[in-house]
């Protein structure tokens, strides 16, 4: 009969940040901060800063991170957190046995034009189409953010998923200019009604 203790249930962003200190740099908040908005954020998370330091505690607290404070400059230090062994193998614990949730969509122009029959069309056609701008401009960052870590090998499963981010925005623009199409069809439709 096993005595170790069970494994503490953690949110997935909890694994987020334990996963972005799994490449073995020493990183403060703030550059866990800049990563997962260079790079998280196409497919995951765009934490607050609040939200990356709740979670760093959490992960101190349980022994999977250590920390130390280091002088940034003449004013003021900073903490440094580490990856502990534990820490190594419960991350790579999840990531081979974590289940394999579906994706839960929480999309809000997809909610504002579910709602259509409250809105003005031209105004959600308008709300539509900056969709289509935004998903192309998140398209060819996730591109850049690919092509910067392309070839180096510890960030070539970064580089991957960034490739995948790439496509989802662009399927997402390719959605949501069909969804304007699919607008105007239900437009005419209802002129033609009597």
């Amino acid at each position: 009969m096993s005595t170790a203790p069970d494994p503490p249930d953690l949110p997935a962003t909890a694994w987020a940040v334990l996963g972005m200190l799994s490449f073995g740099s020493e990183l403060s908040g703030y550059d866990l901060k800049k990563w997962a908005d260079n790079s998280l954020r196409f497919f995951y998370w765009s934490p607050a800063s609040s939200q990356i330091y709740a979670e760093l505690r959490r992960l101190e607290k349980v022994g999977y991170v250590t920390s130390r404070v280091a002088a940034q400059d003449d004013l003021r230090n900073k903490r440094l957190f580490t990856i502990t062994a534990a820490g190594t193998a419960a991350i790579t614990d999840w990531v081979h046995n974590a289940p394999v949730d579906p994706p839960v969509l929480k999309h809000g122009v997809a909610l504002r034009t579910w709602l259509g029959h409250l809105a003005d069309p031209a105004q959600l056609r308008g709300v539509i189409a900056e969709h289509v701008e935004n998903s192309s401009r998140l398209a060819d960052q996730a591109r850049a953010a690919a092509d910067s870590a392309t070839g180096v090998d510890e960030w070539e499963f970064p580089a991957l998923v960034n490739r995948w981010s790439q496509r989802y925005y662009e399927a997402e623009r390719r959605l949501a200019e069909e969804m304007l199409a699919d607008i105007d069809q239900l437009e005419k439709r209802r002129t033609r009604r009597p």
